[in-house]
């Protein structure tokens, strides 16, 4: 029982100390106080009685009442003292522990709260003007070696715990800002994760959904003008629309389920649906074929494989792309060029009728530069490594050139 006790109880009494700082340099003073008594009547053996008691009291109890001031004035404290025990040696004390103890006090707390070259500049000045008061004016006939290592040890003594004391806790302290700073940077990165998770689900949402939504509208304006004179025709193209609603719920469907499986940590199955890349480029062209616009497709160069992020980059991009010429351009045609080069794939996406928008419009300047889908686009690039670049062709229509490495061997 004890032990889970004793904690809680060290715990609280530091706590309280803590609290009354002024109470703890009192009863320091006292203390040394009480221990620097016997001091003022000790002798060597053989020797006659040293000096009256009385002095040594009054001068010990002046340099213990000047502890009270050492955490608020070190350097006068260690003064106070030194004086008082040069006066005491003047005397004729013998400078024992018990004498030196409110000096060695004071260096300890000048050490703990001072650099280091501080502390041992004060602690060998006490000791040269100890040393010299004690070989001038000490009536007792002790060998050189005690008089010089006596008071040398018990004043090096202090100073060097003060010092090791006040290390220890700048290394505690910087071990405890290291540990916070870790812990501000986890945070920061969990924070940026949640940011770039936002951008990225956005960018697919956006591009699920835009592409779907114009092929739909297309496709139904499409039937609203055959089903008076073709209604053959915009049957089918009513089971065409049909089929663009079905592929948006599936891809946003997959998105969805994507994104709950990785905000689960814990479950070790695979995503649900696999993410399109550029093998399903053929289906992504039928698709707009089926909204009336005619891509072309070229491949140069030998295939190489793209890695995930970058092969649904790729496909999106085209998407896009696609889906803007669609929404923007006069023409009823675009072309895809796929350059397979040693490190990287250039990947081209563009339409040679002119933009039904004049330039500096509202539609123009989206489809150069605000657009969240061009913004994505670029995001994306990015994000793999990549880049990209679009804009207007001098010889008419929109242009979007991307380039995607390859995984590193």
């Amino acid at each position: 029982m004890a032990p889970l006790i004793a904690p809680p109880l060290v715990g609280n009494v530091q706590q309280q100390l803590r609290r009354h700082p002024r109470a703890v340099d009192a009863g320091v003073a006292l203390a040394v106080f009480v221990c620097s008594l016997p001091g003022t009547v000790v002798t060597l053996p053989g020797h006659e009685p040293g000096p009256a008691w009385w002095p040594g009291v009054l001068l010990a109890g002046v340099s213990c009442l000047a502890l009270m001031w050492r955490h608020c004035r070190p350097r006068a404290t260690v003064l106070v003292t030194t004086v008082g025990a040069m006066v005491m040696a003047g005397l004729g004390y013998l400078l024992t522990v018990l004498l030196l103890g409110p000096l060695m006090i004071a260096l300890y707390t000048l050490a703990l709260r001072t650099d280091r070259r501080t502390a041992n500049a004060c602690a060998g000045a006490g000791i040269v003007l100890l040393v010299g008061t004690t070989l001038v004016l000490d009536p007792y006939d002790e060998p050189l070696s005690l008089k010089l290592l006596g008071p040398a040890a018990w004043l090096l003594l202090p100073t060097a715990l003060g010092t090791m004391t006040r290390l220890r806790g700048a290394y505690l302290e910087a071990v405890q800002a290291r540990a916070e700073h870790a812990e501000r940077t986890r945070e920061e990165e969990a924070r940026r994760r949640v940011v770039e998770e936002r951008l990225r689900i956005a960018r697919d949402l956006h591009d699920v959904v835009a592409h779907h939504l114009v092929l739909a509208k297309i496709q139904a304006g499409a039937v609203a003008r055959l089903l008076p004179g073709r209604p053959a025709e915009a049957g089918r193209i009513t089971g065409e629309l049909a089929g663009t609603t079905d592929s948006a719920l599936r891809e946003l469907k997959a998105t969805v389920g994507l994104l709950r499986h990785h905000a689960d940590e814990s479950d070790d199955r695979p995503g649900p649906g696999a993410t399109p890349g550029l093998d399903r480029l053929a289906e992504l062209v039928g698709s707009f074929e089926g909204a009336g616009l005619k891509v072309t497709v070229t491949t140069e160069g030998e295939p190489r494989a793209l890695s995930a992020g970058a092969d649904l980059t790729a496909y999106r991009i085209v998407q896009e792309a696609l889906t803007n010429v669609t929404k923007h351009a006069d023409g009823h045609s675009a072309d895809v060029r796929l350059v397979y080069g040693d490190d990287r794939l250039v990947l081209s996406v563009s339409n040679g009728g002119r933009v039904g928008q004049p330039p500096g419009s509202p539609a123009n300047s989206l489809a150069g530069h605000g657009g969240y889908g061009l913004i994505g686009m670029r995001e994306r690039a990015r994000s793999v490594g990549g880049r990209i670049r679009m804009g207007h062709r001098p010889q008419g229509g929109f242009e979007v050139v991307a380039e995607l490495p390859f995984p590193a061997p």
